[in-house]
C-alpha cells in the first residue's frame, strides 16, 4: 500500500493542460503557436515526471521510516511494486487527460463536468486496479493480505481500486480546479478588455458627434451673416477656423487643461457675439488655480453652446452667460449659467449637448463625477459639473 494523498497533492499541483488550438477564422503566426504548444508539452511532461518521481520518493521515505525494507527480498518486492504502481499511474493519468481533452469536457457545463469527473475517476481507478492486480499476480508480488483474497479476483481488484480512486480523485480534482480557475481568470480578463474597448468606442462615437454638431450650428450662424454683413461673415469664418484648429488638436485626448478649453470657449463666444451683438453678454468667474485641472475636451464648449441654443436665442432681448470655475470640497466645480427657463424642470428640446455630456462623464469618471441642471433663479438656468480634483505637478 502506498501513500497517494499527501504526495500526489503536491505532485499534480503543477500539471498543466495543452489546450486545443481553435481555428475560428483568425490568422495566427504558426511559428509562435508551434513554440507555445511545445512549451506547454514540455511543462506537462516535466510536471508528470516530477510529480510521479516525488510520489515515489515519498513512499520510499515512509517505507524506510516504518521499517518495511528489512531483507533484500522485501526491498526488491517493494521497488518492483512501486515501479508497477507509478508506471500505471503515469500512463492512466495521461490517458485521463487525453480523454478530457478529446471530449472537450472542460468546455461543458459545470454540473456536467462534476458528473464526468466522478465517472472518469471511478472508471480509470478500476481499470488501473485490474492491470495492477494482473501484474502483481503474474510476478508473485501480492502482499499477505492480498494473497488472502487471491481466489476472488473481483474482490482483489476492488481492494486495489480504493487507493487508486483516492489518488486519481486528487489528480482530477486539482486538474479540474486548475483549469476552472484559469478559465475564470481568462473570462474576467476578456470581459475587462471588452469593457475597455466598448468604452473607447463609445467615447470615439461621442467625439464624432460633438464636432459635426458644433460645426453645423456655427455654419448656420455664419450663413445668417453673409448677406447682412460680408466682412463680419469673413471674420466669423476666421474665428471658426481657429476653433476647429483647437478642437482638432485635442480630439485624440481624453482630457485637456481647463485653460485650453476656455480658449476654445472664448473663440466660440466671440463667433456667437457677431451674431447676437448686444443681446449676448458674457461673464467669467475663474479661479486661476483651476486652470491646470483636466477636463473632457469640448465639454465646456458643449454646455455653453447648449446655453445659447436653448437659453439666449429664445430671449427677445438676449441674455447673459456666466462661466464659473472653482474648487468645492474635493471637486472641481464648473458651472455655466444663462438667462432662460426650464420647461417642466428639464431642458427644452432633444439636442445632443446634454446627453453627450452625461455619457462622457459616466464613461470617463463613473460615479466620481456629478452633473446637474436646474433653475437657479426665476430667470437663470445653471448647468453644473463636479469633477474629482486631480493633483497637478
Amino acid at each position: 500500500m502506498f501513500y497517494p494523498c499527501a504526495s500526489f497533492h503536491l505532485a499534480v499541483l503543477f500539471t498543466t493542460n495543452q489546450k486545443r488550438m481553435r481555428k475560428a477564422g483568425e490568422t495566427f503566426n504558426f511559428e509562435l503557436i508551434f513554440m507555445a504548444a511545445m512549451s506547454r508539452n514540455r511543462r506537462y511532461w516535466l510536471s508528470q515526471l516530477c510529480g510521479w518521481g516525488l510520489f515515489a520518493l515519498i513512499n520510499i521515505f515512509f517505507a524506510y521510516s516504518f521499517d518495511k525494507m528489512g531483507s533484500t527480498e522485501e526491498q526488491q518486492k517493494f521497488y518492483f511494486r512501486l515501479l508497477i504502481f507509478t508506471s500505471i499511474g503515469f500512463l492512466f493519468t495521461h490517458l485521463m487527460r487525453y480523454i478530457i481533452i478529446g471530449f472537450d469536457l472542460l468546455q461543458k457545463r459545470l454540473e456536467y463536468q462534476l458528473i464526468i469527473f466522478i465517472l472518469v475517476t471511478l472508471v480509470f481507478a478500476f481499470g488501473a486496479s485490474v492491470v495492477e492486480t494482473l501484474l502483481l499476480t503474474q510476478f508473485d508480488l501480492l502482499s499477505k493480505n492480498e494473497k488472502g483474497v487471491q481466489s476472488n479476483f473481483f474482490l482483489l481488484v476492488m481492494y486495489e481500486t480504493v487507493p487508486m480512486f483516492i489518488l486519481y480523485f486528487i489528480w482530477n480534482l486539482i486538474y479540474f480546479m486548475y483549469h476552472f480557475i484559469t478559465k475564470s481568470q481568462k473570462q474576467q480578463l476578456d470581459t475587462l478588455k471588452l469593457e475597455a474597448l466598448v468604452k473607447e468606442l463609445e467615447l470615439k462615437t461621442i467625439k464624432a458627434h460633438i464636432n459635426p454638431h458644433f460645426i453645423f450650428n456655427s455654419l448656420n450662424g455664419i450663413r445668417a451673416l453673409i448677406d447682412e454683413d460680408p466682412n463680419r461673415a469673413r471674420n466669423a469664418i476666421t474665428e471658426l477656423s481657429n476653433i476647429l484648429r483647437s478642437s482638432m488638436q485635442t480630439d485624440k485626448l481624453e482630457s485637456v487643461s481647463l485653460e485650453k478649453e476656455l480658449n476654445i470657449v472664448k473663440d466660440y463666444l466671440a463667433l456667437e457675439n457677431m451674431r447676437f451683438e448686444d443681446r449676448l453678454r458674457v461673464e467669467y468667474e475663474i479661479d486661476e488655480d483651476t486652470l491646470d485641472q483636466p477636463v473632457p475636451p469640448m465639454m465646456l464648449q458643449t454646455l455653453v453652446e447648449n446655453a445659447i441654443k436653448h437659453g439666449i436665442s429664445k430671449q427677445i432681448t438676449g441674455g447673459k452667460i456666466r462661466i464659473v470655475s472653482d474648487f468645492k470640497d474635493s471637486y472641481h466645480e464648473l458651472a455655466v449659467q444663462n438667462t432662460g427657463k426650464l420647461v417642466n424642470g428639464t431642458a427644452k428640446g432633444d439636442g445632443f449637448g446634454l446627453p453627450s455630456t452625461l455619457n462622457r462623464l459616466s464613461l470617463l469618471y463613473g460615479e466620481k463625477a456629478r452633473f446637474s441642471l436646474k433653475q437657479l433663479t426665476t430667470e437663470i438656468v445653471e448647468a453644473r459639473v463636479m469633477l474629482p480634483v486631480q493633483m497637478t505637478i
